[in-house]
């Protein structure tokens, strides 16, 4: 997987990248949990989510907010993190101008700073939104979601509370036009500690539903009617 430097709003930003060599094809960004908590590209859950877009042929990039790794810069409470996701989305999008679509994926504070990026990106079709942290952060900004997408949430976290994530997708459900699929998993914690199996089935799922090609409808030919031979000129 090469590493990359791009330039952000900070300066450097560290990431890694594949570019697929088929021009048009789909492309995503995967977002990182809190760098506070220690969050960075190499998550297990971000990196999982990385890795299931590539396995489906997507142009994929993951980066490290500013602060974290190689990438310059300090921790901005979110401002300046939707600020670098602009510039490293800007930067996916100059090397893929006619990827087919783009979706994008979050984890936690990830999750937070790719809807707000959602909703000022209309090119983003579709997203992954995995324990959102509804009670910690306002995500009132989501009227309306302009896209349709996934929200997942472990029953078992004491980070973010199942009520507030449950009440944030009612409110997205709500809406017209849009899609919100919401799975919430068993048993799981915010970490998805020994629950990544039944993460990335249920991320892969969603894919498969998403992402399928719809068959084309059957044409009936119909010959046009012989004509009379018995007919005068």
């Amino acid at each position: 997987m090469p590493e990359i430097i791009f330039n952000g709003p900070e300066g450097r930003l560290e990431g890694r990248y594949v570019q697929k060599p088929t021009e048009g094809k789909p492309m995503a960004m995967i977002l990182h949990p809190l760098p506070q908590l220690g969050g960075n590209m190499n998550n297990p859950v971000t990196y999982q989510l990385y890795q299931t877009f590539l396995n489906r042929g997507f142009t994929v990039l993951r980066f490290n907010f500013r602060g974290v790794g190689k990438s310059q810069g300090t921790f901005d409470h979110g401002v300046g993190e939707l600020s670098d996701a602009a510039s490293a989305l800007d930067w996916l999008q100059s090397f893929n101008p006619d990827a087919k679509q783009c979706w994008l994926a979050g984890y936690s504070f990830g999750a937070w700073i790719g809807m707000q990026l959602l909703m000022r990106r209309p090119e983003i079709n579709g997203f992954i939104s995995i324990s959102p942290p509804a009670n910690l952060h306002d995500f009132s900004f989501l009227a309306p979601c302009p896209s349709s997408g996934l929200v997942v949430h472990g029953d078992e976290d004491k980070i973010v509370d199942t009520d507030s994530v449950g009440k944030m997708v009612e409110r997205l459900q709500s809406q017209k036009g849009i899609e919100i699929t919401y799975k919430n998993i068993a048993g799981a914690n915010h970490f998805y500690n020994d629950h990544m199996d039944v993460l990335d089935k249920t991320v892969n799922d969603y894919l498969d539903e998403r992402l399928a090609v719809p068959e084309s409808p059957s044409i009936e030919v119909i010959s046009p009617p012989e004509e009379d031979a018995s007919r005068d000129e």
